[in-house]
């Protein structure tokens, strides 16, 4: 069994437990363990990079020399602390651990490969758009996704458990996340977009693999519909709950009855679920 280092951040131990639990769900089929790492502390992604440097530095290089005693290398599920993270690796120069995107993880070949192994219901006839965000891809030089303007391992992804990814122009434009509590009409105008796109592209779902993103477009639908009279009803799933689908893993129907906009309505029409 492989095992790898985990942090799972703080919107996984709360707002975004279906992500968390999805990701060591999915891990367990797939003979990966993922080791939490002792005494984490909240990487500041939220706020700490935009008052102190120093105290951004701090606080995500601690989890990083905890990581680095482990020896393994380093999973990481939510994108602004993969950001906060490497963006500390990179100030300090200290050569550690990998520290690895959850998205970038379950993209790599080998482990596409044994998703293929043991798929138990692909999700033939689902029409989806990957939505990767600002963070996932951008700055480069801290990814290292080098189609960091049209990326494609999503998409790679999710065709491999059967989905099909639609081609659209919004899957790395920003939907606002760091303003969502003190300028949400800026965010209102750009999930918005994101969701009129997606929309006519005429898909079934929208994938992430961000907690902010999705909180975002999943929260913000009835809120649109009220002001500008526009409806949208697209589910906001992360990729790790639709492999977990795939994967035929027993507690997919609890990771999705905790959104919103409710996905087993499209995946019971689509026979998925």
């Amino acid at each position: 069994m492989k095992e790898v280092s985990y942090y799972p951040g703080c919107s996984l131990h709360g707002t975004a437990r279906e992500y968390d639990e999805s990701c060591r769900g999915v891990s367990d089929l797939l003979g990966i363990k993922l080791s939490e790492l002792k005494d984490w502390n909240c990487c500041g992604a939220s706020s700490a990079h935009c008052t102190d440097k120093d105290l951004s530095i701090a606080l995500a290089g601690r989890n990083l020399d905890i990581a680095n005693k482990g020896g393994r290398e380093l999973l990481v599920p939510c994108v602004a602390c993969f950001s906060r993270l490497k963006a500390a690796e990179a100030e300090t120069e200290k050569e550690g651990v990998p520290i690895r995107y959850a998205l970038d993880f379950f993209s790599d070949e080998p482990v596409i490969e044994e998703i293929k192994k043991r798929l138990v219901r692909p999700l033939s006839g689902l029409k989806i758009v990957c939505y990767y965000g600002c963070l996932a891809v951008r700055p480069p030089q801290l990814t290292g996704v080098k189609e960091y303007e049209n990326p494609q391992h999503m998409d790679k992804l999710m065709g491999a458990i059967g989905a099909e990814p639609l081609p659209w122009s919004y899957k790395t434009d920003c939907c606002g996340s760091s303003l969502m509590l003190v300028r949400t009409d800026i965010v209102k105008k750009l999930t918005g977009r994101i969701l009129s796109m997606a929309r006519e592209a005429e898909v079934d779902c929208i994938v992430v693999g961000c907690p902010i993103c999705q909180a975002n477009l999943d929260t913000r639908q009835g809120e649109l519909a009220s002001e500008t009279g526009e409806t949208y009803d697209l589910p906001i799933i992360y990729f790790t709950e639709l492999i977990g689908l795939a994967l035929g893993h027993r507690d997919v129907k609890k990771w999705l009855s905790r959104h919103i906009v409710d996905p087993v309505k499209v995946l019971s029409a689509r026979g998925l679920i």
